[in-house]
């Protein structure tokens, strides 16, 4: 394959029309950033060789007159034995490839700038630079801002022309006539031919805010017909079923408004990301413009923990193994205690859009990384929008630490990424080597790193280990999904990184789980090793559990959910393939997308590890899902227009590139649409009983007003023993002084047996609670009648031994009539503790995991600083952190036998 720059003479393009034709050719693109400063240059290598009738074509194309004046350019014959292509028609773009040949009587144009991407439309093809050409400087080898693509077939074919750089669309290659203005009719004329012009700027982002303000008002505008949403007509499928049909037009204008922008083939980010901004409002803020209060009762519980420690300035690792990762707790205690505010009601409603906005911004950033178009980085962006169903998004440690995950994998892409195509020959034998050469020659798929200064590495090594210490500190899963992350990246020569760094990080989170996590950990060694080696048995607790016993239209909902799994990794398969047919090679992409699914050989994770894996492996399913409808690579072409280039087939084609594109954008469109009304019936399939109303925040604040010095909150399960979040807005506050229990009811409202045993073992101050959300979650997920709720309530009011302290329309507090004589509240029960979490090895593991951790940052760092010297000083800082490594792990196992004998 042969890179030139083009030449502006007739004989030069003469001679482009035949060597597009016969030799390979391809664009690689440099990052957008840089797209506007540097000119694209390319290497120049071999030439393929060429066959003897694609030669006879090449010496009569050479030789033939040009056309008469006036008159298209006429196409040879196609060669022998190759098939006729289809006909295309008058005007269509795709027959502007080959530039047209100016006239002999027409003036010659001038020469445009070396290297002037204004002219690079269709790169020219030559043997040899012309001989009034200087010869392009070279490139040093394997660098990838001008590595040669490799050409990758379609469709088996010989030897031959594989691959030519599309012209933008709209473009025929003919000069602009523009009239000269004559009077006032001439001017309004061309106003409007502006104006005219201006809508493919303008009209996008009107029409997507016109998208907001309807949706808004479709859901706050009083109930009615078309608008406004009543809550009450929530059932099995979620929210979906009350939102009115002027909600789903303003999703569908809104989408529709962002491909528009995206078809433009231009780079408008502040565009993009306003709409982006827009799709995450209307899918992920719709909970908060509709509810009174944060949906989701898990949330409530962690604005507990945070006010705690912001209270008392201490964990409590003994009540719940959650405050063995204080991190996030801590971190917002501080804030809302040096904020002053009492209610985080505000802040854990709004917590899901906020945190998916955060998401997005580190997401965008990784994509900046690809060698990819613009349609492929910003749909894939959507992906992630419209496929991030799961709802871990809410206040909470993993939704806190996910957007810490996308931070580093950022970094190390955008500041320590490494891009080194193979340039030896494969090996002479073996198949597996040979393969293994094969996928190693492949263009990468990312773009090298940002060139910093030694001060800058060292800068961003440090933020990089601090994102990693916070994620210790907040979240159990996290941190080992970042150390997959960069173990692999340097194991597939992705990074500059070394191992000594990912040995230095894996150490201090198996310190921390070692000595920190203590009360977690001990005497649990079964529960939290027992699901090792178990992938099957996780993953169907994780998938087909959840469909036993529930309502026939909640487990649409769940099938929904699974399908959404299915169908972007279905995209992904097929993007992945198809980026390989183009000779790219998408490590980065492949290694984060399956790296999560490691975690499901470990445990089953309360029965969510499904759900985690999922959410990591997200935005590499994401990035790979758009390539299955932009798999191109980007071209730089005229007018600040991104082109592709496309793969060239011997074979006749069906579909001409542009007519491709279009095809794409639409199908990618109608996928987009699915996917936001799928996405509505997934995320909030359970809003019937995630749902938190302002009658069941008022009765467990009504707990909290009497709770001195101590009291108990017993609610409602199906099974004893079954560790399940209860459907109430519980531990929000006093979580030192109310204690919770399970009380035992039946399918039979009329039964209260269970509920009077459970009072009755317990002393005064102790209430039963029934709101709406539990009653809706036995129906939809243990089988309960429809009509339990309100009979079961009755049931409490005729109960003679019960008596009713707090009622409102969605939830009542009950507790006993009578006590024994002589009972008194008894104080808050005390946090339960290990003991001494030392052994008489413990000082010696701390010594050595210290001086483990600062010998192997020292050998990272000096290895970035590259002064002289410096590997003889990084061998003495490895040997010497190895043994400490070795000492550290072995005191760390003895802790583990001693303190769970």
């Amino acid at each position: 394959m042969v890179y030139v720059r083009q030449r502006a003479d007739d004989e030069v393009q003469e001679e482009a029309a035949a060597a597009i034709a016969d030799d390979d050719m391809d664009v690689h693109d440099l990052d957008t950033d840089q797209a506007t400063d540097q000119a694209t240059d390319h290497d120049t290598g071999p030439v393929e060789p060429e066959t003897a009738d694609f030669a006879a074509v090449r010496e009569e194309r050479r030789t033939a007159p040009a056309p008469p004046a006036g008159e298209p350019a006429v196409h040879d014959d196609p060669a022998p034995g190759e098939p006729e292509p289809d006909a295309e028609p008058a005007g269509d773009p795709e027959t502007a490839v080959i530039p047209a040949v100016h006239e002999p009587d027409e003036p010659e144009p001038e020469a445009e700038p070396d290297g002037d991407p204004q002219t690079a439309v269709i790169p020219a093809v030559h043997d040899d630079p012309a001989p009034d050409e200087p010869e392009p400087d070279a490139e040093p080898a394997g660098d990838p801002q001008t590595a040669v693509i490799p050409a990758v077939h379609d469709d088996p074919a010989p030897a031959g022309p594989e691959r030519a750089a599309e012209p933008p669309a709209g473009r025929t290659g003919e000069p602009e006539i523009t009239p000269a203005p004559a009077g006032p009719a001439a001017t309004e004329a061309a106003a409007a031919g502006r104006l005219a012009a201006s809508v493919a700027a303008w009209l996008p982002p009107l029409l997507t805010l016109e998208g907001l303000v309807m949706y808004v008002l479709a859901l706050r505008v009083p109930y009615g017909p078309m608008r406004g949403v009543d809550l009450d007509r929530i059932g099995g499928l979620g929210l979906i079923s009350a939102l009115p049909v002027t909600a789903f037009a303003a999703i569908a204008m809104i989408i529709v408004s962002f491909f528009v922008t995206l078809t433009q083939n231009t780079d408008r980010r502040g565009v993009l990301l306003f709409q982006l901004t827009a799709v995450t409002f209307v899918l992920h803020g719709a909970a908060a413009l509709v509810e009174t209060e944060p949906r989701f009762h898990t949330a409530w519980i962690h604005a507990g923990f945070a006010e705690y420690i912001g209270r008392a300035g201490e964990a409590l690792p003994g009540l719940d193994a959650r405050f063995a990762w204080p991190g996030f707790f801590a971190l917002f205690g501080f804030v809302l205690r040096a904020a002053g505010v009492q209610d985080t009601a505000a802040i854990l409603q709004w917590t899901p859009f906020v945190s998916n906005l955060l998401y997005l911004l580190p997401f965008v950033l990784i994509l900046r990384q690809l060698v990819a178009t613009t349609r492929a980085r910003w749909f894939a962006a959507l992906l992630f929008i419209l496929t991030q169903w799961i709802g871990q998004d809410y206040f909470s440690p993993q939704g806190f630490t996910y957007a810490l995950y996308l931070v580093f994998v950022a970094f190390l892409l955008r500041w320590f990424g490494r891009v080194q195509p193979r340039t030896a020959p494969p090996p002479a034998r073996g198949r597996l080597r040979r393969l293994l050469a094969r996928l190693d020659a492949l263009t990468p798929g990312e773009l090298p790193s940002r060139p910093t200064t030694v001060t800058d590495r060292v800068v961003l090594l440090t933020l990089l280990v601090a994102l990693f210490g916070a994620t210790i500190a907040t979240h159990q899963i996290t941190p080992f999904m970042m150390l997959g992350a960069l173990t692999g990246l340097i194991v597939l020569r992705r990074t500059t990184l070394s191992l000594a760094l990912p040995v230095f990080l894996g150490l201090l989170v198996i310190a921390w789980v070692n000595y920190q996590a203590t009360p977690f950990w001990s005497g649990r060694i079964d529960e939290l090793f027992g699901g090792i080696g178990k992938i099957f048995a996780n993953l169907q607790e994780n998938t087909g559990d959840r469909l036993v016993g529930t309502d026939p239209s909640h487990a649409l909902v769940l099938k929904v959910r699974l399908g959404i799994t299915g169908v972007i990794l279905l995209f992904a398969g097929v993007g992945l393939l198809r980026r390989l047919r183009r000779g790219v090679g998408d490590r980065v992409a492949v290694l984060l997308l399956c790296v999560p699914t490691l975690a499901l050989a470990l445990q089953s994770y309360g029965g969510e590890i499904g759900l985690r894996v999922y959410m990591f492996a997200l935005p590499a399913a994401c990035i790979l899902g758009a390539y299955a409808f932009f798999p191109n690579l980007p071209a730089h072409s005229t007018g600040g227009r991104e082109g592709e280039t496309v793969p060239f087939r011997i074979r006749p084609r069906r579909f001409g590139p542009h007519l491709t594109r279009r095809v794409s954008a639409v199908l990618a469109a109608v996928v987009a649409l699915a996917l936001s009304v799928a996405f509505i019936l997934a995320r909030y399939g359970n809003e019937k009983f995630e749902r938190v109303t302002t009658g069941e925040v008022a009765a467990m604040r009504y707990v909290y007003e009497h709770d001195r010095p101590s009291a108990r909150v017993l609610y409602l399960v199906p099974r004893l023993g079954d560790e399940v979040t209860p459907t109430i807005p519980w531990r929000e506050r006093d979580i030192d002084r109310v204690d919770y229990d399970q009380a035992l009811v039946t399918a039979d409202p009329r039964n209260l047996a269970g509920v009077l045993t459970a009072l009755r073992g317990k002393p005064r101050n102790t209430f039963v609670i029934m709101t709406r959300g539990q009653a809706a979650y036995l129906e939809l997920n243990e089988g309960f009648p429809a009509d339990w709720g309100p009979r079961f309530r009755a049931s409490l009011d005729r109960s003679t031994a019960l008596k009713r302290v707090y009622a409102n329309a969605d939830a009542a507090l009950y507790t006993l009539r009578s006590y024994p004589r002589g009972s008194e509240i008894p104080p808050p029960t005390a946090s339960a503790s290990v003991g001494d979490p030392s052994t008489p090895w413990t000082p010696v593991g701390l010594a050595a995991l210290a001086i483990a951790a600062a010998a192997l940052f020292g050998a990272e760092l000096s290895r970035l600083r590259g002064r002289a010297g410096g590997p003889r000083v990084r061998r003495r800082l490895v040997v010497a952190g190895s043994v400490a490594t070795v000492v550290a792990l072995a005191v760390i196992v003895e802790r583990f036998l001693t303190l769970t004998g």
